[in-house]
């Protein structure tokens, strides 16, 4: 089923997603959780792609075993990097053969070891050119893009960035997902310059729960310089160990949910690193069994 099509058809949606295993205990892990967070009944799930195509193969071997093993809806992140047309085109014929119909189109982040994004030979400048070739070629499948609500680290012109945003949904793109923020009010203004600008897409909001003191570190250099809120820092800074981390990481990713559901968000994306329990957790402190619940 085409995300597009379950944006139409309810109110709200929420999703997680994985990345690929690098080794048989992950994979195993990882399908222990997916099926933990099966009753939670997700609108669907996504599966992300490497910096370079480093993952492609193992992007594909998970979304085909999910898509097997499961009745999930599987999202694919297909990236601008390390790929011309006919590549492209090859990895989507692929993708298609294997029943996959949803692509998430990114530009991608430069390969381990460089610094600047750069184009292969006939390839992709831009996420915008990646959804066009998309939907020209496999015109069947639905595709969804990134938004930035805190800004996007390559385009420190907010004015332009909703350009560049703009050009991805006229190109076609049927929703966008959001980076990972921490404070409900840079989604509000971001959802709110994107009617501006006369984007009228379903905006998904993207949600990672911060679980370490360590891994918050990570997190903000992954995301690009998130901003955490110094609300959020004091009441990590009384937590004494990762188990009291997590619960304020928890508390305060719950707070968004319900905030967000009371403002009409389109949908919840949340970013589980392939772990199931702090959804789990999320999902018990709203008082709700599953997603149906969540967006009644």
């Amino acid at each position: 089923m085409l995300v597009k099509d379950i944006l139409d058809n309810n109110r709200f949606s929420f999703s997680f997603e994985f990345f690929p295993p690098k080794d048989e205990p992950g994979w195993e892990n990882l399908f222990a959780n997916i099926s933990d967070l099966m009753p939670l009944k997700p609108a669907y799930v996504s599966v992300t792609y490497g910096a370079g195509g480093s993952t492609r193969d193992r992007t594909h071997k998970l979304i085909v075993r999910i898509q097997q093993e499961t009745n999930l809806t599987v999202v694919s992140h297909l990236t601008c990097v390390g790929s011309n047309r006919a590549e492209t085109g090859e990895i989507l014929r692929n993708y298609a053969a294997s029943g996959v119909e949803n692509i998430l189109a990114l530009r991608g982040d430069p390969p381990k070891g460089q610094t600047d994004f750069v184009h292969p030979p006939d390839g992709f400048a831009y996420a915008a050119d990646l959804v066009a070739f998309i939907k020209k070629n496999f015109p069947h499948m639905g595709v969804g893009v990134a938004g930035f609500p805190e800004g996007h680290p390559a385009t420190p012109n907010r004015l332009l960035e909703m350009d560049y945003l703009k050009a991805k949904v006229d190109a076609g793109a049927d929703y966008i997902v959001t980076q990972l923020f921490f404070d409900n009010r840079d989604f509000y203004d971001f959802r709110d310059r994107c009617e501006l600008s006369g984007i009228t897409v379903p905006i998904i909001a993207g949600l990672m729960p911060i679980t370490t003191k360590s891994g918050m570190v990570r997190m903000a250099e992954l995301a690009a310089g998130a901003r955490i809120p110094a609300a959020l820092l004091r009441a990590l800074d009384r937590a004494r160990s990762d188990e009291q981390v997590e619960k304020v990481g928890v508390h305060w990713a719950t707070e968004q949910v319900r905030d967000l559901l009371d403002n009409e968000v389109r949908g919840i994306h949340f970013y589980t690193l392939n772990h199931s329990r702090q959804a789990l957790d999320i999902y018990q402190a709203l008082g709700v069994e599953d997603s149906i619940q969540l967006g009644a």
